[in-house]
């Protein structure tokens, strides 16, 4: 049985690339390119009687881009799989595909043989995500677990924020009517409570959290 392809990169030589790969593959028939995601969705939308078995995107297109397009095919009525090939790799991004049940995600630097097997495990109705975008999806997981497990009292928050604004110890003791070694003591305790290495670490925390704009 033939399954039919749409592909949608703006990146002309990328593109090509997968289409010679594809090319030799008698099971795949590529019914569109687009050029960004609204190509794609002004396609399927219009071609309503059509099957789509899957969509292979990059993330980054202009207009309509990769994590747009994947929320849109999945929220339209009809069963097409997504397939995202990409050079970014950024926990966020990756987060949100598969917040949005995004089938499968590849870099681009993937390996022939690897895509092929992307594709055929994404229509045979699983998942594949490679090995690079598995441990980056975990760390984040398991970050943002700590972060969650991480409860900072309402003094150690005044006084990160105070670390923050880059008041010295001395000020953060007379704001916080505090002894100076109090606040050094609250100090190392943050640092090895949030786990990093020094005050600009601390800083970073404190805006990270939105304690200090």
């Amino acid at each position: 049985m033939k399954h039919n392809l749409i592909i949608a990169d703006d990146h002309k030589m990328f593109l090509d690339g997968l289409l010679s790969i594809l090319s030799t593959e008698s099971d795949y028939d590529i019914v569109y390119t687009g050029k960004h995601g609204g190509d794609v969705q002004k396609y399927i939308s219009i071609n309503t009687e059509e099957q789509i078995d899957l969509v292979i995107t990059d993330v980054t297109m202009p207009e309509i881009d990769g994590i747009e397009l994947n929320k849109w095919i999945k929220n339209s009525s009809r069963d097409i799989k997504t397939l995202v090939v990409s050079m970014h790799n950024s926990a966020e991004i990756i987060d949100n595909l598969i917040a949005n049940d995004v089938d499968g995600y590849l870099q681009k630097n993937a390996q022939k043989e690897e895509f092929l097997k992307a594709i055929k495990t994404i229509l045979g109705g699983e998942k594949y995500f490679s090995r690079e975008i598995k441990d980056i999806y975990l760390k984040n997981k398991f970050e943002k677990q700590k972060d969650q497990d991480i409860k900072l009292t309402k003094r150690e928050v005044e006084v990160i924020s105070l670390i923050a604004e880059e008041f010295t110890t001395q000020e953060i003791a007379d704001k916080l009517f505090l002894s100076k070694h109090t606040i050094e003591s609250y100090r190392k305790n943050l640092i090895t409570k949030l786990n990093v290495r020094n005050l600009a670490g601390l800083t970073k925390y404190a805006i990270k959290k939105g304690y200090v704009s």
